[in-house]
C-alpha cells in the first residue's frame, strides 16, 4: 500500500481506503471482517457519513482495539430519523447526532469532522455565517475534532471550500464521468443521462480546481469514484463501455490535488478487487485509450491536461496553457485572473512552432497545434 500526506495536516494516509456506507443492516461479523481485511492489506483511513445507528456501533466495536491504526473522517450534518438517513442543519439534532457517533465509535477524538453535503451557495452561507460552524469550531478547540473538513458535490462550492483556510481536507466526488460537468447543486444531474448529452472532455473549472487544491495544501478525498458502479457497466455507464475498478482508481488519483479514494465496498472480494491497483501494470491502469474511443460522450479531441504531451521543444505549458484557453473560451469575455495567468506564462501560444510533436505524443488526438492558435488570437485581443 503507498501512503500520501494530506495537506497540510502531517498525517499520512493509505491511498486507497475505505467507505462504509454498504453495511447498513448487516451483522457485526461482516463488518469486524472487513476491516480486518483493510488492516491487513495496509488501509488505514476511513470514511463514515451513514447515521445508521447499527452502523456506526459495528464500526465502532470492530476497530476499538485497533484505533491508533486508523485516520477517521466522521461527518457532521447527518441524522437518523424515522427509520432513514437525514441531512439538518438544525444544531439541537445536529449535536445529539455527533455526539450518538462518538459514543458508538467509542472514541474521545475524531481526526476529521467533516461539514456533511454542502451543495448550494444558500447552505455554505448559512452554515459558515450561523451556529453550526460555530459549533464545529468549538468542537476543534475542545479537542474533540483535530481537523475541519466539508464534502460536496459542486465544483462551486469545493472552490469556496479550498479558498477558505479553516477547510482543512475536501472530500468531493471525482471520476470521469463527472468530471465532465460545469458546477451543478442537484446530485441527481449526475444519474440522469440526458445531463451527459453535450458534455465531453475534464471540465475546465474542475481542472482549475484540481490544480488550487495542489497548490494550496487542501487535499481531496474521492467519493464516488465509481459513480455509484454504473462505470462497470457498459449498458449503464454514461461512455458506453465498461472501466475496471483499477482504472477508475487510477483516474482519481492522477488528478492534482486528491490524496485518497474512498471505495465503496460490500465484501472482502469486492475489496480485493481495489486493492490489485497496488500491484497493477500501467498497461491495467490505462483508461485513456478506452475513453478516447468510446461511443457516447468520447474525450476524443478533449484536452485532459494530463501532460502526455509534453515536453515542448519550446518550453510551453500546453496542458495548462489549454487549460487557461478553456476557462477563457467558456465565458462572453475573458475573466481577468484568466488573463493575468496567460500573462504570467514563461512561454505562451505566440512560442509554438506548430512541430507537432505534442500531437504524436496525444493519447486523446487534441489538434494542439489549432488550440496554440486560437489561443494567439483569443489572449491577443486582451494581452497588455
Amino acid at each position: 500500500m503507498k501512503y500520501r500526506t494530506l495537506g497540510n495536516t502531517g498525517l499520512r494516509v493509505s491511498e486507497i481506503a475505505f467507505g462504509s456506507e454498504w453495511y447498513v443492516e448487516r451483522p457485526y461479523e461482516d463488518v469486524e471482517e472487513i476491516v480486518r481485511h483493510c488492516e491487513e492489506n495496509g488501509i488505514n483511513f476511513l470514511d463514515c457519513w451513514m447515521s445508521e445507528p447499527t452502523v456506526r456501533t459495528n464500526l465502532g466495536k470492530a476497530i476499538k482495539d485497533t484505533r491508533d491504526k486508523w485516520i477517521i473522517q466522521g461527518h457532521i450534518g447527518p441524522i437518523w430519523q424515522n427509520n432513514q438517513y437525514v441531512r439538518t442543519r438544525e444544531i439541537d439534532k445536529v449535536k445529539e447526532a455527533f455526539e450518538d457517533f462518538m459514543e458508538r465509535f467509542q472514541i474521545d477524538v475524531l481526526d476529521f469532522g467533516m461539514i456533511h453535503y454542502v451543495d448550494t451557495f444558500e447552505d455554505y452561507d448559512e452554515i459558515m455565517s450561523g451556529e453550526f460552524i460555530q459549533y464545529v469550531r468549538d468542537l476543534k478547540e475542545k479537542g474533540i475534532i483535530k481537523h475541519i473538513g466539508l464534502s460536496t458535490h459542486n465544483t462551486n462550492i469545493a472552490f469556496l471550500a479550498a479558498k477558505n483556510p479553516e477547510i482543512e481536507l475536501l472530500m468531493f466526488s471525482i471520476n470521469p464521468a463527472y468530471d465532465m460537468f460545469p458546477p451543478t447543486s442537484d446530485l441527481e444531474d449526475y444519474r440522469d443521462d440526458d445531463e451527459y448529452v453535450g458534455l465531453a472532455g475534464l471540465d475546465p473549472k474542475r481542472a482549475e480546481l484540481y490544480q488550487l487544491c495542489e497548490e494550496n495544501g487542501t487535499p481531496i478525498t474521492v467519493m464516488k469514484g465509481y459513480a455509484s458502479g454504473r462505470l462497470f457497466d457498459e449498458n449503464d455507464s454514461p461512455f458506453g463501455v465498461a472501466l475496471t475498478p483499477v482504472q477508475c482508481i487510477h483516474y482519481a488519483l492522477e488528478q492534482k490535488g486528491v490524496s485518497s479514494i474512498f471505495v465503496g465496498v460490500s465484501n472482502t472480494q469486492e475489496l480485493d478487487a481495489a486493492l490489485e491497483y497496488e500491484n497493477a501494470s500501467e498497461s491495467e491502469k490505462e483508461y485513456r485509450d478506452i475513453l478516447s474511443s468510446a461511443p457516447n460522450h468520447s474525450f476524443e479531441g478533449k484536452c485532459m491536461y494530463c501532460g502526455h504531451c509534453s515536453p515542448c521543444s519550446s518550453g510551453i505549458d500546453i496542458g495548462g496553457l489549454i487549460k487557461l484557453y478553456d476557462l477563457a473560451v467558456v465565458h462572453e469575455e475573458v475573466p481577468q485572473s484568466v488573463r493575468e495567468h496567460y500573462n504570467n506564462l514563461t512561454y505562451d501560444a505566440a512560442e509554438c512552432i506548430a512541430c507537432g510533436e505534442c500531437e504524436d505524443r496525444c493519447p486523446f488526438n487534441v489538434k494542439i497545434v489549432d488550440i496554440m492558435l486560437d489561443a494567439q488570437d483569443l489572449f491577443n485581443l486582451v494581452k497588455y
